[in-house]
């Protein structure tokens, strides 16, 4: 079968990637065609638009670089009727995959259209459910609450598991030491603190130096920061030297792994960082202030949002979201975290999440599912 998938960030190309990898061993002759990044192309296939040519974040943004996404969006409109596929699997990004399922019901009828990592309806922008209905055929959830949330919308969707689990399991240098991840990166073997400010530029712009200037309060530990993939050293550097703080590259998990706290952007990260045992602070920058907190308050219909306190239901972690988000209030965050009382309370409640997601093979069962019902369907 012929697989045209989107996916428009990072952890995109990780969960898309890994769902390839199990397309494969379902449908042999599998042939792909995408949006999406290096480790999507390693899979194998034809890559349209890279990621990091994709990934806009804001009103802003998008306005600004208006004829870059005008120009993604005709070169995948026109890869997908040229690719003529069997299937159009969506991955998250949902400002641009729904505008693609719509193109697609309209000129290739017909076309079976699946959403893998939905978008986050039930915490804004809930209009978008019509236009899920009418253009996705079926929702592969990671999420075990999004079952109620999409019932009691009258559209029936697939729980399939949490793909965050697959990759944390399936991590390289999984049973490594320190001292092996310290000879192997060139960070020091000592007490360290984690930092992830996202994968877009904006993100990580707005965010490290508060991380940053939080973290250097904290002598006895050194800050290392996980490279974002769209970015270089370079793009590092001049916080680097002034906070003697280090970057790496393509160790996320095994510093995650190796540290005593971490900051985390809100974001997939958070989520992985519980199932890596390692406390953290979440954080969230926009420009806008309290005013814009006290907008989203009115806009956002969820109680919290990191990935790990909306599937506890519960606060697990701290979040500093928009005028909370300061040097300060980071600073007090991170020390509570060394406190072995509010440490050990976060790690049960760490355990009980990994038990609530289970650790069935997700990508595998995603894959199955869908050649099921695309071979149910007559295609095969």
């Amino acid at each position: 079968m012929r697989y045209f998938i989107i996916a428009g960030e990072a952890s995109g190309d990780l969960h898309a990637s890994n769902l390839m990898a199990s397309l494969k061993k379902e449908d042999p002759c599998a042939e792909f065609c995408f949006l999406g990044g290096d480790l999507m192309a390693a899979q194998g296939g034809k890559l349209v638009r890279h990621y990091r040519d994709m990934a806009f974040m804001g009103i802003v943004s998008v306005i600004r670089n208006l004829d870059k996404v005008m120009d993604n969006m005709k070169a995948a409109q026109k890869e997908l009727l040229a690719f003529r596929p069997d299937v159009l699997i969506l991955v998250d990004y949902p400002s641009f995959n729904l505008k693609m399922a719509k193109f697609a019901k309209k000129n290739l009828p017909g076309l079976p259209v699946f959403y893998y990592i939905s978008p986050k309806l039930w915490a804004w922008k809930e209009y978008r459910i019509k236009d899920m209905k009418r253009y996705v055929d079926r929702v592969y959830s990671i999420l075990p609450f999004e079952v109620d949330y999409f019932k009691g919308h009258d559209f029936e969707v697939e729980y399939v598991g949490n793909p965050c689990v697959d990759a944390v399991e399936n991590r390289p240098h999984k049973d490594e030491s320190f001292a092996e991840f310290s000879e192997r990166t060139g960070v020091e073997q000592r007490p360290t603190i984690a930092l992830l400010a996202g994968s877009r530029k904006q993100e990580i712009r707005s965010s490290l130096p508060i991380m940053l200037e939080a973290a250097s309060s904290f002598k006895d530990y050194q800050l290392v920061i996980a490279g974002a993939p769209s970015m270089t050293k370079d793009d590092y550097e001049p916080l680097l030297s002034k906070y003697s703080a280090k970057v790496v590259f393509g160790e996320t998990y095994e510093l995650l792994q190796q540290a005593e706290a971490s900051v985390v952007t809100s974001g997939t990260a958070t989520l992985e960082t519980a199932l890596l045992r390692t406390p953290q602070v979440v954080v969230y920058k926009l420009s806008g202030g309290w005013l814009l907190h006290r907008i989203l308050e009115h806009i956002i219909h969820v109680p919290f949002i990191s990935l790990v306190n909306l599937i506890a239901n519960k606060e697990v972690v701290k979040e500093l979201i928009i005028e909370e988000f300061t040097v300060e209030n980071v600073k007090k965050q991170l020390a509570l975290l060394f406190d072995p009382s509010n440490r050990e309370r976060m790690l049960k409640d760490y355990d009980d999440l990994i038990t609530l997601l289970g650790k069935e093979p997700v990508s595998d069962k995603a894959a199955h599912a869908m050649y099921a019902r695309l071979s149910g369907n007559g295609i095969c």
